[in-house]
């Protein structure tokens, strides 16, 4: 290998390296830096180093811990497991963002409070283990990608991922639900019935009841899922003005015309184009002339770069479910049009999430 072919250390600080030398473009010159490599490389390890927190009860056991915290040492004996080892997986969250360590002494922080205590207000601790699918989907990603069907899918027992799916992120939905009504004001309308397809803990639902005192809510999701939205329902005082449909949103008996508001959340990207334009139009048919429906997802734009948290969601989906695909801007608006919506809009109730919402025509 001759010395300008070299990949050099600093080569912008060799003269034999420059333009007026070789000729060659500045990017030749001087090498992009290796760090979004790294961060993929590191991603694994990082899900891992949370994924062994958690199950070693690593954030319940600080949360009981004195307001200075506690050591290493004073930790493994509580959680009887070596210090040496557990301070290196302490200090590994610490890099994460997701633990404090000041001198020698380890304390939870505010994220970690929030999201990593099986009681905290907006508690992930449930959702993390299951939310990228079966992890051994992802081992054989090349395979999923070559036959187009994941070895295991969810498919295969929906239940065992969208209870803790839907219980780990009620609070932020719910959330984006209830500040909605700031861009579409639902709690204008007088006794309005909605349909709640898909709908989780229901989170829709219940910030629309709760604003509309006369509303009454059609909740539908799978035997087992649904359970969670009886649940929470009761929880928020609202169960008794809801009718709980069980059943497969694409057959179930839908009533005609009979809807104001029809929620489809976060449920498109499980179903494919086709899929996900049945559902539409099934949105449409239900509604009454003015009515709305809201069609809430992780989108992905023109750029691709600007949201990769939706461009990985819809390879989440790709890897673990049958027909699962992300959901592109492009795509979901067209969906609306072609089923006969009109004023269609998008709007972001909390930051980086989005929903469109679009009327029936009048007849």
């Amino acid at each position: 290998m001759s010395e300008t072919s070299r990949d050099a250390p600093y080569p912008e600080l060799k003269k034999t390296h420059t333009m007026t030398r070789v000729g060659r473009p500045f990017t030749d010159f001087k090498p992009p830096a290796a760090a979004p490599v790294w961060a993929v490389i590191e991603g694994l390890g990082r899900y891992h180093v949370l994924l062994a927190a958690l199950e070693l009860g690593v954030f319940e056991a600080l949360d009981e811990a004195p307001d200075a915290g506690m050591t290493a040492d004073e930790l493994a004996g509580r959680l009887d497991i070596p210090a040496l080892h557990l301070e290196s997986l302490l200090d590994s969250v610490v890099a994460l963002g997701l633990l404090d360590r000041v001198v020698d002494h380890f304390k939870l922080n505010d994220a970690a409070r929030r999201y990593l205590l099986v009681d905290g207000a907006a508690s992930m601790a449930g959702l993390i283990p299951v939310a990228p699918g079966p992890h051994e989907n992802w081992t054989r990603l090349a395979g999923t990608v070559r036959s187009g069907r994941p070895a295991t899918p969810i498919d295969d027992d929906p239940a065992a991922f969208y209870v803790p799916l839907v219980e780990g992120t009620f609070t932020t939905m719910w959330r984006c639900a209830t500040r909605a009504d700031f861009k579409m004001r639902y709690s204008a309308l007088a006794a309005p019935r909605i349909l709640d397809l898909g709908a989780g803990g229901a989170p829709w639902s219940i910030a629309m009841l709760q604003s509309c005192d006369d509303g009454r809510a059609t909740v539908n999701d799978l035997d087992g899922v649904i359970d969670v939205a009886r649940r929470k329902t009761a929880e928020h005082g609202v169960a008794d003005r809801c009718e709980f449909r069980p059943g497969d949103f694409h057959t179930i008996p839908i009533e005609d015309g009979a809807y104001d508001i029809v929620v489809l959340g976060h449920v498109c990207r499980t179903e494919g184009p086709d899929g996900a334009q049945h559902l539409v139009e099934r949105a449409y048919a239900a509604l009454r002339p003015e009515g709305r429906v809201v069609l809430a997802d992780y989108f992905i734009g023109p750029n691709h770069k600007t949201n990769p948290h939706a461009v990985l969601m819809g390879m989440t989906m790709m890897a673990s479910t049958v027909n699962g695909f992300g959901v592109t801007t492009d795509a979901a608006s067209a969906w609306l049009r072609d089923a006969g919506f009109e004023a269609i809009r998008l709007i972001e109730p909390i930051g980086f999430q989005f929903a469109y919402v679009a009327s029936k025509p009048r007849d």
